[in-house]
């Protein structure tokens, strides 16, 4: 049944039908659709269980103006308006304007947090903020808006009456101000935000060695461009290899000087971007240098700048650490088509299952390349080949893998009589329901097969 509801397909009856069985997968993957009928969008946005109507308030695909209209239904769909979808690495279109002035004015303070952290509101709702009565809207105006406020709205927020909103005004400024990083340093010595001052903050002399002689955080410190530098050779030979690693990856250093020091990255090693290369993803110059850095966080952090010139991306292609390729292959617009193809049949990762996603993902001779390769991840790519023949997708539909009869499947050149027996394919018979050429009598015949009320 849960192929229907992904059925492109899917007319609206077939979809209310499958709304009726009131099961939580089906009900999910209803909400993901990326087209809705109206009919079935009218019943889910006024049904009387309040889960089905949370689906709708968490579908990304849905119409922003159909989720602001959950606000006239009971009060309680309010927080799942505001909480709204959180899809991975995507943008959700934001509600209309008269959905964000409702609920940053509802009663409950639990809608108000929600609606002031959602990623979606958009920056002409939050700049007003800047400006409201209540300490918690300058909050979020701070931290998510900063850099399009004037600078009278900054210097208003840096003197706010509320310490929490100076704080979160300081925090923003701290990079530039060594005044306002020494104030942090002493009022927030206690709290979990002391780590981002001492990474982040411009750091005056006499605080710099107040934070080394405390002997804590030392490895964000490093990380801190305005450390100085004679301060930072001497944690080179730090006992704690995090702190080595730091202070070999600080901008400035020759290659020479790097491996001077006894650093370590192993590749199943998490490392953030390092923020002084994001910071010059505009400089050619640093992207190069880092490129070719013999160090691998230098590697991996050009890898993730789209603006990473060309020869660069054909270097770090090749490049002998998988992070390094996997970052290029996610987040650069050129990456080569072959590194994503070639990551994702021999990769490890979980990340790499979503690079067919990417616009360059090769799909033109596939089908020449593997239709009768060995691997079955690559017999199911053949299906991706615009030129793949109805006869070649029939073929691999009978193939003994699973997971290459599923490809086949959700194709719409297979032909019908052979989509039609898929169906009782216990491994496979979900994805051929959810193939867009499966006709409407067949979907309902499933549905009465299985005994779903009309």
């Amino acid at each position: 049944m849960s192929g229907l509801a992904d059925n492109p397909a899917a007319p609206a009856d077939i979809l209310l039908r499958l709304l009726a069985l009131n099961d939580h997968y089906i009900l999910t993957r209803i909400s993901l659709r990326t087209t809705l009928p109206d009919e079935v969008a009218e019943v889910m946005l006024t049904h009387p269980q309040g889960r089905v109507r949370l689906a709708l308030a968490e579908s990304w695909t849905a119409d922003p103006q159909l989720r602001a209209r959950l606000l006239d239904g009971p009060a309680s769909n309010a927080l799942a308006v505001a909480m709204g979808p959180h899809p991975y690495r995507m943008q959700v279109p934001p509600l209309p304007d008269w959905a964000y002035e409702r609920l940053l004015n509802h009663e409950r303070d639990i809608v108000r947090y929600e609606t002031l952290n959602s990623p979606s509101v958009p920056e002409h709702v939050l700049i007003p903020l800047a400006g409201h009565q209540d300490p918690v809207f300058r909050l979020a105006a701070c931290r998510r808006v900063w850099r399009e406020l004037t600078d009278v709205l900054r210097t208003s927020l840096l003197r706010d009456v509320d310490p929490e909103v100076r704080t979160a005004a300081s925090l923003q400024v701290m990079h530039e101000d060594e005044e306002r990083t020494a104030e942090l340093v002493e009022t927030l010595a206690d709290d979990w935000r002391l780590g981002g001052v001492v990474e982040h903050g411009r750091l005056g002399r006499a605080v710099a060695e107040r934070l080394l002689a405390r002997g804590t955080r030392l490895a964000r410190l490093a990380r801190n461009p305005s450390f100085p530098a004679d301060l930072a050779a001497r944690l080179a030979r730090h006992d704690d290899p995090a702190v080595r690693l730091a202070v070999s990856a600080r901008p400035g250093l020759s290659e020479a000087e790097r491996a001077a020091i006894d650093w370590e990255v192993s590749p199943e090693d998490r490392l953030d971007t390092l923020w002084w290369v994001w910071d010059a993803r505009e400089d050619e110059e640093v992207l190069r240098r880092c490129a070719a850095s013999a160090h691998t966080w230098l590697r991996r952090s050009a890898a993730v700048c789209p603006q990473l010139p060309d020869d660069c991306v054909e270097w770090l292609a090749d490049d002998e650490d998988f992070a390094v390729r996997l970052l290029l292959a996610e987040h650069h617009p050129q990456a080569p088509a072959e590194l994503l193809l070639d990551l994702y049949l021999h990769g490890t990762h979980r990340a790499v299952g979503m690079l067919t996603t990417r616009p360059q993902f090769l799909v033109a001779g596939l089908a020449a390349r593997f239709a009768d390769a060995a691997d079955p991840r690559a017999r199911a790519l053949a299906v991706r080949d615009p030129s793949a023949t109805p006869e070649l997708v029939e073929r691999l539909s009978r193939d003994p893998q699973a997971g290459v009869r599923k490809a086949a499947a959700r194709d719409a050149r297979l032909p019908v009589q052979r989509l039609i027996e898929l169906l009782d394919d216990p491994d496979v018979g979900s994805a051929a329901a959810a193939n867009p050429a499966l006709p409407a009598a067949e979907m309902t015949a499933l549905l009465d097969g299985a005994g779903v009320p009309d």
